[in-house]
């Protein structure tokens, strides 16, 4: 049986730095077409890659641990790899009555798939140089050797493809060229995606990639992971669901927000709101402002 918000059974709230996420929301979707799903975008900090790993670490637990008093979620997605490999633990720390469902660099299922042994993965400079994506390596691909590129633009250039914005073949090309300048991009013939954002993408990568490349989105698999959580731990009875209706909230006005409205309505989402307001209302003025 589909977890729907009718039955009474538990909402979720997705969490990124800017869109990237509700690729997620649209996975979970696919698979349970009425679940409740609130969508939280921190965008006053956009992009999370270029960020200072302390800033990040306590600004993504004092925003999660509120955003869980203020909508009572039953379990959170990080739909963020950054967040995730920086944060997660800390979060559980923090909130031991919540499940937390993270995004990790697609390496054991990049390890399964490769026919070669040489394997990719494409995500932010934060992800690629921190230890966690060193211990997935040894643990799950101790017998493949890892191209990780850092593409900082890429996360910005999958915005604006979300947006509806055109984006040239050559500025995608630019942002992944580290993949194939290796010793070893010859035999390379897998890669991960390691940003949500870079769902949005996806089409133009694999355009200017050579053709025998299999690229790999987890966000299926993350949202069959936090099915299986809520499935397998029934929610509290003292976690209420909220009376409003589920939302996309943003730290900060969206850029070119008259733009991303549209988009949203595609993910269940009939207006952009304002985190910051303890009473939400649509930012009607900053679309329209941005619209200019």
């Amino acid at each position: 049986m589909s977890l729907t918000a009718r039955s009474g059974l538990p909402r979720i709230l997705t969490f990124d730095s800017g869109i990237g996420g509700l690729g997620i929301v649209q996975a979970i979707r696919e698979l349970s077409p009425t679940l409740a799903i609130d969508y939280l975008a921190d965008t006053a900090v956009f992009p999370y890659g270029e960020q200072d790993d302390l800033f990040l670490t306590q600004r993504i637990v004092t925003l999660i641990s509120q955003a869980i008093d203020r909508l009572n979620p039953h379990l959170v997605v990080i739909a963020c790899n950054t967040a995730s490999t920086l944060a997660l633990d800390a979060l559980r720390a923090a909130r031991p009555d919540m499940q937390f469902v993270g995004c990790v660099p697609p390496i054991r299922w990049a390890a399964r798939t490769t026919q070669t042994g040489v394997i990719g993965l494409v995500a932010t400079r934060a992800t690629t140089r921190r230890p966690y994506l060193g211990r997935l390596h040894a643990l799950y691909a101790p017998e493949c050797t890892l191209i990780a590129h850092a593409a900082p633009g890429l996360a910005t250039l999958a915005e604006k493809t979300f947006r509806g914005d055109d984006v040239s073949a050559d500025s995608v090309r630019q942002e992944i060229a580290g993949l194939f300048i290796h010793k070893d991009s010859d035999r390379l013939d897998t890669i991960g995606i390691g940003c949500t954002h870079y769902t949005f993408i996806l089409d133009q990568l694999k355009a200017v990639s050579p053709p025998h490349i299999t690229w790999l989105d987890p966000a299926m698999a993350v949202a069959r992971q936090a099915l299986t959580l809520l499935r397998a731990a029934p929610p509290p009875t003292d976690r209420p669901v909220p009376d409003q209706a589920t939302a996309a909230w943003f730290t900060a006005p969206p850029l070119q927000a008259d733009k991303l409205l549209p988009r949203l309505t595609h993910y269940g989402y009939s207006d952009i709101r304002d985190w910051a307001d303890d009473a939400p209302h649509m930012l009607q003025a900053d679309i329209k402002e941005s619209a200019k």
